[in-house]
């Protein structure tokens, strides 16, 4: 499978600058390329290039594969949404292939600049890479956050043999109040996510009404550190998620949640905790470590799994009388809602495996 990893590039100050002056010119060209592209109503590549490979080579001093490879971004991004015309921020990510970049062992990479190539130690290669077997796949791309440079590079990694069928299913519910909730009653508290989201609310809005210089330095610092925390929290969960099926030879049963914003309704309170959670981040992270490590994951519709009684499977919308409890109407059993959920969406993956065999 494949995987991204970002590796921590360690660059001189002289280096630094004329990697990032790359960075500026390769993303005004592709600014330059999407104005085009947006004028004439084509996201072929080979159609904008014939259009803008020479004002990009001489107007912006890029190589030739570095005005391809901005041509490239240009019609990225206009083909996911040909209403707008893209605009790309001075620093965002410069694409680099074979041609502008080279290997020079395993800790050090060379890159094209606008001067020359510049040889750049890598102080952090990352987990996939360093793993028996795994080798690198196309493209690169310079990114620079916070003053520090990394390369995302695309790793494939084997993946182990997987088992033709899981022995059991691990049911997954996924909330607000508990982030997740697996089949054997374990909980996963998002109290702490909580807190520190809403806290992280109350410090942003001082902030921006105080106004000043050191204001606004303070809120650039802090602009990614809720997401690396949320970021941080979801794959520990997923880690424990995997874990435990793992150990025990079960299939991780998941709830599908297309459209769950738009199906799911919450009191006021709890608005932006539902709209800020990366569920399909936590999702993801539990496949892709899934994958690796030979677990099987299952989607499962959810709906009603939080109103039908695991037991006698009765289904009513008064078996759940408050959001944490449930208690069965027809034969009273009762517990917590969010475990039961997580059981009920742990057999309708054994229901679709059935299904599926059949």
């Amino acid at each position: 499978m494949l995987v991204t990893e970002m590796l921590k590039l360690a660059p001189s100050p002289e280096d630094g600058e004329a990697l990032l002056a790359t960075m500026r010119a390769c993303n005004a060209a592709a600014t330059r390329a999407a104005e085009v592209a947006f004028a004439h109503r084509t996201a072929n590549k080979i159609a904008l290039q014939k259009l803008v490979y020479a004002e990009l080579r001489q107007g912006f001093g890029l190589s030739a594969q570095m005005a391809v490879r901005s041509i490239a971004k240009a019609c990225e991004a206009y083909k996911r949404d040909k209403t707008i015309k893209p605009v790309f921020r001075p620093l965002g990510a410069a694409a680099y292939d074979q041609r502008i970049l080279t290997w020079k062992g395993s800790d050090a990479v060379s890159l094209l600049t606008l001067s020359g190539r510049v040889v750049v130690p890598v102080l952090y290669r990352g987990r996939r890479l360093q793993s028996e077997g795994a080798t690198l796949r196309g493209q690169a791309d310079l990114v620079y956050r916070d003053g520090v440079f990394f390369l995302a590079v695309v790793v494939e990694v084997p993946e182990p043999a997987r088992e033709e069928e899981p022995q059991g299913w691990l049911g997954v519910d996924l909330g607000i109040v508990n982030l997740a909730t697996d089949s054997t009653g374990k909980p996963y508290s998002g109290k702490g996510v909580r807190a520190v989201r809403r806290r992280n609310a109350r410090l942003r809005a001082r902030l921006q009404a105080k106004g000043t210089k050191s204001a606004k330095r303070l809120l650039k610092r802090r602009r990614r550190k809720e997401s690396r925390f949320a970021r941080d929290v979801n794959h520990v969960i997923s880690k424990k998620l995997v874990g435990k099926a793992k150990d025990t030879r079960a299939g991780i049963a998941l709830e599908d949640l297309e459209g769950i914003r738009e199906r799911v309704t919450v009191r006021k309170a709890q608005r932006a905790d539902l709209h800020s959670w990366g569920f399909h981040q936590l999702r993801t992270f539990v496949a892709y470590k899934a994958a690796l490590a030979g677990v099987v994951v299952r989607l499962v519709d959810p709906r009603n799994t939080s109103r039908t009684c695991p037991g006698c499977g009765h289904l009513d919308k008064r078996n759940r009388p408050t959001r944490d409890g449930f208690r069965c109407v027809s034969c009273g059993l009762a517990g917590p809602a969010d475990y039961f959920a997580a059981i009920n969406i742990g057999r309708r993956a054994v229901r679709h495996a059935a299904d599926d065999a059949a």
